[in-house]
């Protein structure tokens, strides 16, 4: 009934410059009258919904935790780490038996299983013998399967993993067949020592597909994760380890450090001894439940009436449900209703799936899930709500970016597979992740497809429709969306990321309550002009796409908030301009919510335009010219919330000058540069008052001199992630002893001039990601490197052919042992 509302309002407004209101007076009487009486009548039924709450649900769900919501609030903050390796327990054993049967005598391949529920911890533990076993072998390769996977898919990741160096390596392989990538497989593995490991493996013909590019190479060793029994078969009866539920001790001991992870020594008191053992013995020992209810109880009141309320409660789901579904219900249910939203709708794509946190947040508030709260926006609110979920294990974080931000998270297959549960139960969304359509409830308010690939697609009426999800969907028929824009006139989210469509329907103009389009890595090459009546559209993704230029009449679309608009000119970015800006609309000074701009192209009149956008956030802007840097940085330096900008000339001869870039912003954390520098450029107020708020420089095509991280070092200390890329420099690059003292990223890329690089005592004491890539003429180990003792993933690519024998000699490998990824 809101939804018709609602129409019948922008009905009125279209109409009114037609025909005098008096014309309609009679009409809108009768349409109000009758919205009044339905008011009255809801206004009934909330009154007997209240009068009936004390009977079907507890006090507990009724009153907030006051106590909780404090916690609650204080974790939007502090979070403790979220997966750390001293909170592995109890898996010391199994870790010592899966690395022995890596170093058996065996000289041909060997298949290892790790079997057993989900939630019993098989991922956790692999993981952990991978990344500590992996420097051992010259290929190694993790790759997850999952219930839905293609083979030549599969073929191709392995391929890339193991390091296929043909020429171009997207091209080349994508044209491959199966036959030709289990022949190349074979070739790179080839008197190489090789580990893979395949991930959450379903059933045993995913092995039986691939077996043949992996048997007879050199004691080459897989190992599987699986659930189901009869993929254990895959292995010898000495390789198979099924996992088992934790000991008492080992989970309590998890329990504890979860649920008292602020108390020293993760002490349980002693008064919740008793309630806290009773509550993990319900966890039957599975680490999955253990975390689960850790988290949960971390964030309650540490009293024994509140803890025995919570195992009552706990008690009396176990006594209808599943175990561990019902603690997990239990989690669910202790979130509020804004988050019990944001929940079930990552269950809305596909099984392993990374979360991208920016879409998420965008999607959330499309869907009104989050609304601003005070002085916060709801992208702010959002991005609060999906840490509240990473907090208390409902969702687990894959990637960090280099901020320290969760970049991408994911949801455990369990979680999946209760949210999914909840939500068709609840009419909240249906996931299918086999690519197909058919069978679909007609009712259906939010629907997800992986992959579409029917030719034929179906005549769907789903009047109810809200949402629709179609990622990487195979046809490219317009077809269906032909359809569902024709029933389905409340849609409000349209997300077609990495589909094969084409084109958009115009009849797109007619869904007013459209506020999410996400065409992003798609092939669509325009829109219709009919997009400018989507009065109500907050979110425009049309990234990476074939589209040239923006909709006639965009600027008419007020509450526009994001719009990501840019087109690969070349997909290997060897290309100085490998991607382009939209020119800039008229009256582009009319969306004034906008908060994202990527990318806009430089124009005479783009300044002026800028000037009336205060509420922008992240910009980018390239094709940028000398003659236009004076306006356009000084239009930038006015924008009070900037915190992430781009900044491309117009070819990598084009100087830039950034005298006028006094940013007002203190929030402006993230510069990416892309041409020449104007001489004196460190001098400027970018790199000088302003550089202790500079977290993030990426550096490209601009010449700094002869010592481009000496000049850096002395002047942004606060820098987290550094790249210089495409760079003339002298033949050594020195890091001077405390040079970059918090930098977490460092990214040398296509430095020909290099030969030789010397890392002194004390430099890059926080080091995390190192990555040393297309430097063709550096052939000596960076001399210091082994004193990076906080290394975690370091790469040394394409670099001089020379360079790996120095590595072999000087006893690198050895040297670097403590570093868990080292890519060579």
């Amino acid at each position: 009934m809101p939804w018709t509302h609602t129409h019948i309002t922008l009905q009125m407004a279209e109409e009114w410059f037609l025909k005098k209101y008096f014309i309609k007076t009679t009409h809108y009487v009768l349409v109000f009258s009758q919205i009044a009486d339905e008011v009255v009548k809801i206004e009934k039924e909330i009154k007997q919904v209240i009068e009936l709450k004390d009977q079907w649900l507890q006090l507990s769900q009724l009153v907030a935790d006051p106590l909780t919501e404090m916690e609650r609030q204080r974790s939007q903050d502090s979070f403790p780490e979220l997966v750390k390796d001293e909170d592995l327990v109890g898996i010391e054993y199994n870790r010592r038996l899966l690395t022995e049967w890596l170093y058996t005598d065996e000289l041909d391949s060997k298949v290892i299983t790790v079997s057993g529920m989900g939630g019993l911890g098989k991922t956790t533990l692999v993981t952990n013998v991978y990344e500590r076993e992996k420097i051992n072998f010259s290929a190694h390769a993790w790759m997850v399967v999952s219930q839905t996977y293609t083979v030549d898919a599969l073929l191709r990741k392995l391929l890339r993993k193991v390091g296929y160096t043909g020429p171009p390596l997207s091209g080349n392989i994508d044209k491959m067949d199966v036959y030709d990538l289990k022949e190349e497989i074979k070739q790179r593995l080839s008197g190489r020592k090789s580990l893979i490991v395949l991930d959450d493996v379903w059933d045993q013909k995913v092995y039986f597909q691939m077996r043949d590019a992996l048997q007879n190479q050199q004691a080459s060793r897989v190992i599987i994760t699986t659930r189901n029994n009869h993929v254990v078969a895959l292995a010898s009866s000495t390789c198979c380890l099924d996992l088992q539920p934790l000991s008492s001790i080992h989970a309590f001991d998890l329990f504890c450090r979860r649920a008292f992870y602020n108390i020293k020594d993760h002490e349980c008191p002693m008064e919740l001894v008793k309630v806290a053992t009773s509550i993990v013995d319900r966890c039957q020992g599975l680490p999955l439940a253990i975390v689960s209810i850790g988290g949960l109880l971390s964030s309650r009141s540490r009293t024994p009436y509140i803890w025995n309320q919570t195992y009552n409660q706990l008690r009396s789901e176990l006594s209808k449900n599943n175990h561990v579904r019902a603690i997990l219900n239990m989690s669910y249910h202790d979130l509020s209703g804004d988050l019990r939203n944001c929940f079930l709708y990552c269950s809305l794509f596909p099984e392993d799936y990374p979360l991208s946190r920016e879409s998420l947040v965008l999607l959330w508030i499309a869907e009104g899930f989050v609304l601003s709260k005070e002085n916060n926006t709801p992208e702010a609110v959002a991005e609060g709500n999906l840490m509240e979920l990473i907090y208390r294990n409902m969702l687990q974080v894959t990637k960090y970016d280099e901020l320290g931000r969760v970049s991408t998270c994911g949801m455990h297959d369990i979680m999946r597979d209760l949210a999914l549960s909840v939500a068709k139960e609840e009419k909240f969304g249906s996931a299918n992740d086999f690519g197909t359509m058919v069978e679909i409830d007609k009712d259906v308010r939010r629907l997800s497809s992986y992959q579409w690939k029917d030719s034929a697609a179906p005549n769907l009426k789903l009047i109810r429709l809200r949402t629709i999800v179609s990622l990487g969907a195979i046809s490219s028929s317009t077809d269906i969306l032909s359809s569902v824009f024709s029933h389905s006139s409340y849609l409000t989210v349209l997300e077609l990321q990495d589909s094969e469509i084409t084109q958009v329907p115009s009849s797109i103009g007619n869904l007013f309550n459209l506020r999410y389009i996400g065409l992003r890595r798609t092939k669509v090459k325009s829109l219709p002009d009919s997009v400018e009546k989507l009065s109500n559209l907050h979110t425009l993704d049309m990234k990476q796409t074939k589209i040239e230029k923006l909709p006639r009449g965009i600027t008419k679309i007020k509450k526009l908030r994001h719009l990501f608009a840019d087109r690969y000119a070349d997909e290997r970015q060897s290309e100085f301009r490998y991607f382009i800006g939209m020119k800039a609309p008229k009256d582009l000074s009319n969306l004034k919510e906008l908060q994202t701009l990527e990318t806009m192209e430089s124009s005479k009149g783009l300044a002026e335009y800028l000037k009336e956008l205060m509420q922008l956030r992240s910009v980018w802007i390239d094709n940028i010219s000398s003659a236009d840097c004076g306006k356009i940085f000084a239009a930038l330096s006015d924008m009070p919330h900037l915190s992430s900008l781009l900044l491309s000339a117009m070819d990598e001869n084009e100087p830039l000058c950034f005298e006028a870039l006094r940013p007002r912003s203190t929030e402006l954390h993230k510069l990416i540069m892309r041409g020449q520098w104007a001489k004196g450029t460190l001098d400027y107020p970018i790199f000088r008052s302003h550089s202790k708020h500079l977290k993030y420089l990426s550096l490209s095509w601009c010449h700094l001199g002869e010592d481009p991280l000496g000049m850096l070092a002395s002047h942004l200390s606060n820098l987290t992630y550094l790249k210089l890329n495409n760079m003339h420099s002298a033949r050594a690059l020195i890091l001077h002893a405390e040079a970059f003292p918090k930098l977490k990223t460092l990214v040398l890329q296509k430095m020909p001039d290099v030969n030789q690089i010397e890392i002194m005592n004390g430099a890059l004491p926080c080091i995390e990601d190192l990555y040393i890539v297309l430097l063709s003429n550096l052939d000596k180990v960076p001399q210091g490197i082994e004193s990076l003792r906080s290394l975690k993933k370091l790469w040394l690519m394409n670099l001089h052919k020379g360079f790996k024998t120095q590595w072999k000699d000087n006893g690198m490998h050895q040297k670097m042992v403590h570093v868990a990824e080292v890519r060579i």
